[in-house]
């Protein structure tokens, strides 16, 4: 039996893990729509220098987070998801179903208590540490003392953020993301409200009072959404352990088998190469950021116009870019838990199936969003944001976009088998290359230098991290159905959609019409993927009983 035909009957679990990605799919196009549109109202009535600072501040605040988190998402849910798969009996490892899945609630809760310990200690050293180093950070390592305020402010933020992580790593090993969902609509709202209130009062004072009010409305959204995670949590808890706590005797660390104990010891085995891989890794991407704005200074650019150039590039075409991958990072982060199941039962078909499901669509997916934003690039850039410089890096990046997505899907399948090291040590070799190419070709190339070191980094780290997959999980490669169709009806869809312009001579005037050709080329593109047999009977059937059992 092939992999293809082993799944077309879905199961509970599979349902379950697709209404999650629709949850999340819906939930992360909406916040990336709402963050995009506030990028376009920021960079009209900060402008470009703001956002330039805006990123610098938030490549050193990258470095402190990562310190703070201490890897405890994938810790919490690794941890949790190895107690569900291996200490939990009947559907898929639903602990509601009898006693023995009560004390597995009762060890799941034991688990988050040590993740959240671990948690708050990491965070807090983060704190102090950012505090204290504040002044050198923003003075010598980014060399604008204006970014000094606003480096404290996040400092403060740490914590929440860190606790959100780890129960946000809990909510997505048992399989309920709405709390996170909801808690990130919300968090988003509460950004946008306090970051513009702020700005009315800040910006006639200038540029740094300007990113103290992005940075205050931040911190203080992230305050409120550390409130909801932990009301979120007691109301969960209360849901799913209140109907047999009478009947189920208390369970201890020791009555649990060994393989599956939430131990300090086995958290910080998953946690602490993460942390330490992580933390050398954002030390050399802030490097490089802080790196970006020197080099194309020293290429004849002043430091305004290198902050502009550079708050472009990442504050308004890469969001663009990565816009439409909500739809593969919604599965990526559910597939976690699932791929830590499956292999910690050694159900090595069921990973290899659950793989090729994943990469598969991840690949059809974002072939054809790479192929419309290269058609579609400059249009995109003077509709959102009325600049054909904007435009020009999207057109310049769409070709990538398969790699940068695909990479999250990969990463996601190899944490799951424990894989997290390999996964570090891949993203450290990527952070160090581009560190070297930005040292080397910025002075020397300006932003297009810049432009080469992101292709370069990101297919090297696409390469290895997909190597390395398919080599452990088993995954089948068919190239046909993965790339080669794929890519041959992206092109067939835009030369007629482009060319369908050319003969009725209309050229692109309108953002409706704009949208209008999108439509039309992604409609002609699923057409032509189901003509060329790359999107099957079998996988609509698939698709069909996802969502009706949704």
């Amino acid at each position: 039996m092939t992999l293809r035909q082993s799944g077309s009957k879905p199961t509970s679990a599979a349902r379950r893990f697709a209404v999650n990605s629709l949850y999340l799919i819906g939930v992360n196009l909406f916040m990336r729509t709402v963050g995009v549109s506030f990028n376009v109202y920021l960079s009209s009535r900060a402008g470009g220098e703001v956002m330039g600072l805006y990123s610098l501040i938030f490549g050193v605040y990258g470095l402190c987070m990562t310190l703070a988190c201490g890897g405890i998402h994938l810790g919490t849910t690794r941890l949790v998801a190895d107690v569900l798969g291996g200490f939990c009996r009947g559907d898929e490892g639903n602990p509601e179903l009898s006693q023995e899945g009560e004390c597995c609630k009762r060890a799941v809760r034991l688990a988050l208590r040590r993740c959240i310990g671990y948690s708050l200690a990491c965070s807090l050293g983060a704190a102090i540490l950012m505090l204290i180093a504040s002044r050198w950070l923003g003075e010598v390592w980014l060399g604008d003392g204006r970014t000094v305020l606003s480096l404290r402010v996040l400092a403060l933020s740490l914590p929440a953020v860190s606790v959100c992580s780890c129960l946000g790593g809990y909510f997505t090993a048992v399989r309920r993301v709405a709390p996170s969902a909801i808690a990130g609509i919300g968090v988003q709202f509460l950004r946008i409200g306090f970051c513009t209130y702020l700005l009315t009062l800040w910006l006639p004072d200038g540029v740094e009072m300007t990113c103290l009010a992005l940075v205050l409305g931040g911190a203080l959204s992230e305050v409120c959404s550390l409130i909801f995670h932990m009301l979120a949590y007691r109301i969960d808890r209360r849901l799913h352990t209140r109907a047999r706590e009478a009947t189920c005797d208390v369970i201890s660390i020791e009555d649990m088998p060994e393989e599956i104990q939430p131990t300090t010891r086995k958290l910080l085995g998953i946690t602490v190469p993460v942390t330490l891989a992580a933390c050398l890794r954002s030390g050399l991407l802030t490097l490089q950021h802080s790196l970006i704005p020197k080099g194309l200074k020293a290429s004849g650019a002043s430091w305004e116009q290198s902050l502009a150039s550079y708050g472009v590039v990442h504050s308004l075409v890469l969001p663009v870019v990565l816009f439409p991958s909500a739809f593969i990072s919604s599965f990526s982060g559910l597939l976690v838990p699932e791929v830590a199941e499956s292999h910690a039962r050694g159900d090595d078909t069921r990973v290899a199936r659950l793989s090729y499901r994943i990469i598969t669509p991840a690949l059809i997916f974002s072939i054809g969003v790479a192929g419309i934003m290269s058609c579609f690039g400059y249009e995109l850039g003077e509709a959102i944001y009325g600049s054909r410089e904007a435009g020009h890096y999207i057109h310049l990046l769409a070709p990538l976009i398969p790699i940068m997505y695909v990479d999250s899907s990969v990463d996601a399948v190899l944490k799951g088998m424990g894989e997290q090291v390999y996964s570090m040590n891949v993203n450290i070799i990527d952070a160090l290359s581009s560190v070297v190419l930005v040292w080397v070709l910025l002075p020397r190339m300006g932003l297009a230098g810049y432009i080469i070191a992101i292709y370069v980094t990101e297919t090297l780290n696409t390469t290895l991290s997909l190597a390395r997959m398919l080599r452990i999980s088993g995954m089948p490669c068919r190239l046909w159905q993965q790339v080669f169709g794929p890519l041959c009806c992206v092109i067939g869809a835009t030369a007629m959609v482009r060319l369908g312009g050319m003969l009725l001579h209309r050229p692109i005037g309108s953002v409706w019409e704009l949208c209008i050709q999108i439509i039309i080329c992604s409609g002609l593109y699923v057409m032509l993927l189901t003509l060329a047999g790359v999107i099957g009977k079998r996988e609509i059937r698939v698709l069909k009983g996802y969502l009706g059992h949704a």
